[in-house]
C-alpha cells in the first residue's frame, strides 16, 4: 500500500500531513511513503529528514501520487493531484466541504474517495483524530501572543516604585476550543479574563480557567447535539449584542472565535462597538477567513479604526507550522490506521460512523449530506 503525501501551495499553507515520526510509523506497518520535494520546508522539516525515517522522495505532483492508494493533504489537492489520483484512491485533508464545490465534483469524476478531516464526528473514539480541535487550540494560542505583541500595554499587573501598572482585561467570545486556549494563555500572561459563549454549558470550563463568564440570563442555549453552537434567534442577538456592547467598552482585548458550520461567522462585534472601545485597544478576529466576527476586520492584514486595532492574521495555525503539522499528522495517522487490514492492504468499513462522519465522496459519488444540499 502507497501512501502520498503533495506538497501545499507554499504560499497559502506552511504545514505538512506527514511529519518524519509519521513517516517512521506508516513504514513499520509494512506501506511506502512517497513525499514530494519540499513539502515540509515551511513546517522546517527537509527532505533528508523524511528519507532518513524511510520515505521516498520524488519530484512534481504528478509523479508523487502516481499509482498511490491514500494522498494526505492539509488543503484541498491541487489539479495537477486530482489528475494523477487513480480511480479509488483515498484522498485525506481539510476539503472545506462548504467551499467551492467545483473542485469536490474534480475529485468526485476522479473516482476519489474522500475524507473530509474538518466533519470527524464528536465521539469520544474520534478525539484522536480530530483536526478542529488540534488545530484551535493553536490558534487560540497564538492569537494571545499576536494580541500582546500588538498591545501598547503590558498584560500582568506590575508593582513598581514608580507605581502600579494595572493589568490588561482580555474578552474572549467563545469559549470552544480556540476560545478556551485563548483563556489559559491570557491568564498565564497576568491578564484579568472574562468570556462568553452562547452555549450555556461552557460556563463551568469558563469558569474553571479562572475567567469571568459573561452571559445573558434567561437566553436559551444554542448547543447542538454535536456540541457546536447554533444561530441564535432574532430576540436572542439583540440581547447577546446588548450585553457585549456595554461590556466591551472596558476591555483592551478582545479576541473572537465563533463560528458556524456551513454559515458566514455571526458578527459579534459591530463598527458602533469598536467606536466605544479604548483607544489602543486590540481585537483579533479569528473567523476572518469566513467573513469575521468583526465587519471592519479584513483577511490577512491589521487595520486601524479609530485608535483600535483589528487584526485578521490568517491560518493561525498555520503560523505555528512546526507544531500544527505535528498534531495534524498524527490526526490523519490515527485515521488512516483504520483503513489498513492486518495484511496492510486498504480497507475502508463504511458501515463505521468515522467513515460515514466524514467521507464526502465514496468510489466518485457524493455521499455525504452536505453535498446533496
Amino acid at each position: 500500500m502507497k501512501i502520498a503525501v503533495p506538497a501545499e501551495k507554499a504560499s497559502e499553507e506552511p504545514r505538512v500531513a506527514v511529519t518524519p515520526d509519521a513517516v517512521k510509523a506508516y513504514v513499520k506497518k509494512g506501506l511506502d511513503v512517497i513525499i514530494e520535494s519540499g513539502a515540509g520546508t515551511g513546517s522546517f522539516m527537509s527532505d533528508g529528514a523524511f528519507k532518513d525515517a524511510g520515505a521516498k522522495i520524488t519530484k512534481g505532483a504528478a509523479a508523487t501520487v502516481k499509482d498511490a492508494d491514500v494522498v494526505l493533504t492539509v488543503r484541498r489537492p491541487s489539479d495537477a493531484v486530482v489528475k494523477g489520483l487513480k480511480k479509488g484512491a483515498v484522498v485525506a485533508g481539510q476539503l472545506d466541504p462548504y467551499g467551492d464545490r467545483k473542485e469536490l465534483d474534480a475529485l468526485a469524476k476522479a473516482g476519489a474517495n474522500a475524507f473530509s478531516m474538518e466533519l470527524m464526528p464528536r465521539i469520544t473514539r474520534a478525539q484522536s483524530m480530530d483536526v478542529l480541535s488540534s488545530q484551535a487550540n493553536l490558534a487560540g494560542y497564538k492569537a494571545v501572543v499576536d494580541a500582546a505583541a500588538e498591545f501598547s500595554r503590558a498584560f500582568p499587573m506590575m508593582m513598581t516604585a514608580a507605581g502600579t501598572v494595572s493589568p490588561a482585561k482580555v474578552f474572549v467570545m467563545g469559549a470552544g476550543v480556540a476560545g478556551l486556549q485563548a483563556i489559559a494563555t491570557a491568564r498565564r500572561l497576568g491578564a484579568i479574563v472574562s468570556a462568553t459563549d452562547v452555549r450555556a454549558a461552557a460556563g463551568e470550563q469558563v469558569q474553571s480557567l479562572g475567567a469571568k463568564f459573561v452571559f445573558v440570563e434567561g437566553m436559551a442555549d444554542a448547543a447542538t447535539e454535536g456540541g457546536y453552537a447554533k444561530e441564535l434567534s432574532d430576540e436572542d442577538k439583540k440581547k447577546q449584542a446588548e450585553l457585549v456592547a456595554e461590556h466591551v467598552k472596558g476591555q483592551d482585548i478582545v479576541i473572537t472565535t465563533a463560528l458556524i458550520p456551513g454559515r458566514p461567522a455571526p458578527v459579534l462585534i459591530t463598527k458602533q462597538m469598536v467606536e466605544t472601545m479604548k483607544p489602543g485597544s486590540v481585537i483579533v478576529d479569528l473567523a476572518v477567513e469566513r467573513g469575521g466576527n468583526c465587519p471592519l476586520s479584513k483577511p490577512g492584514e491589521t487595520v486601524l479604526h479609530k485608535g483600535v486595532t483589528i487584526m485578521g492574521n490568517l491560518n493561525l495555525a498555520g503560523r505555528l507550522a512546526g507544531n500544527a503539522s505535528g498534531l495534524y499528522a498524527k490526526n490523519l495517522q490515527n485515521f488512516i490506521e483504520l483503513m489498513i487490514a492486518e495484511d496492510g492492504s486498504l480497507k475502508i468499513d463504511w458501515d463505521d460512523e468515522i467513515m460515514t462522519g466524514c467521507g464526502l465522496i465514496r468510489d466518485g459519488k457524493p455521499v455525504h449530506p452536505i453535498l446533496a444540499k
